[in-house]
């Protein structure tokens, strides 16, 4: 779908008018219900597409710069707009991930962020909060934690889904055999060279939405080709229903503007973590990383 100046403007304006009055995407349930965690993904989806707009979702590593710190920046980016919140494990070695995403890792667990404390901040973000959260992590950490009793404080923390980066369909039984329920979206990620019987498999075995990563590469490297994007997003979308999320390379709003046109929703994970490294000793590092939220959140409206 285009639309013209015009339209763009008028409906970039109302974004910017719930930022500033009721901020209802992210506000806490004021029923104090417990939402079931696959559905407030799904709610989200739903209420972006009734407003034409595509989700954003941002990825910080949890505890980077420190503790404290990461709550206020976290909290900041849910007040400015943010979708869908990618809450980070620190873990020493990140296979999947570029040299920001590695030193933010190291700058969080030299400030003793472990999972444990990951699953502390998510109570935290919760009770200020109604935005998804899904936990990003290889697995290495939550086999040391244990299956079950991650499924379990992970929901009692108030996250809604596991991205697992390392753990392939295949070899998924060992952890979700071990879960007492489905309550936990398990969301999978797809290559652009993953085959389309590989891709059906890798989507029947997931819930709340579909990573497609942008490129071959790790996260953070440059260069982006957006029609080769809408193909292989249209490829998913035509054997899954899932809504499907466009990450990896993605640094401008330019870019954001690009992939929202043929994605549900767009991921930044580097692009933030950079701001993070080169603001640190800055004051307002939080109101920084809100701003940049903001600016990407507009480039969503379709």
């Amino acid at each position: 779908m285009t639309v013209d100046g015009a339209d763009r403007a008028d409906k970039v304006d109302r974004v910017d008018k719930r930022d500033r009055m009721d901020q209802t995407n992210n506000t806490p349930n004021p029923s104090n219900k417990r939402i079931p965690m696959t559905q407030r993904i799904k709610n989200r989806f739903h209420r972006l597409s009734e407003r034409g707009e595509k989700a954003l979702v941002g990825f910080v590593s949890a505890g980077d710069p420190s503790i404290p710190r990461s709550l206020e920046i976290i909290k900041r980016m849910c007040d400015a707009g943010l979708d869908i919140l990618e809450l980070g494990v620190p873990f020493s070695d990140p296979t999947a991930d570029g040299p920001v995403i590695q030193r933010s890792s190291q700058r969080a667990l030299a400030a003793g962020c472990r999972l444990s404390v990951v699953l502390e901040m998510t109570a935290v973000i919760r009770k200020s909060a109604d935005i998804p959260i899904i936990l990003f992590s290889y697995y290495n950490p939550i086999l040391a934690y244990g299956g079950a009793r991650f499924y379990t404080d992970a929901l009692a923390a108030g996250a809604d889904g596991v991205l697992l980066v390392d753990l392939p369909p295949e070899e998924s039984a060992e952890l979700t055999d071990a879960w007492p329920g489905n309550d936990l979206a398990l969301v999978r990620l797809l290559a652009p060279t993953t085959p389309p019987d590989r891709m059906r498999a890798i989507a029947a075995s997931a819930s709340g939405f579909l990573y497609l990563i942008s490129k071959t590469g790790v996260t953070g490297s440059d260069g982006l080709d957006t029609a080769d994007i809408g193909r292989h997003a249209a490829a998913v979308k035509s054997i899954s229903d899932l809504p499907v999320c466009v990450g990896f390379g993605i640094s401008t709003e330019q870019d954001v503007a690009a992939v929202a046109k043929v994605a549900d929703g767009v991921v930044i994970g580097s692009a933030f973590e950079r701001i993070i490294e080169e603001n640190l000793d800055h004051d307002d590092l939080p109101g920084i990383v809100g701003s940049a939220v903001k600016k990407y959140k507009k480039a969503t409206v379709i």
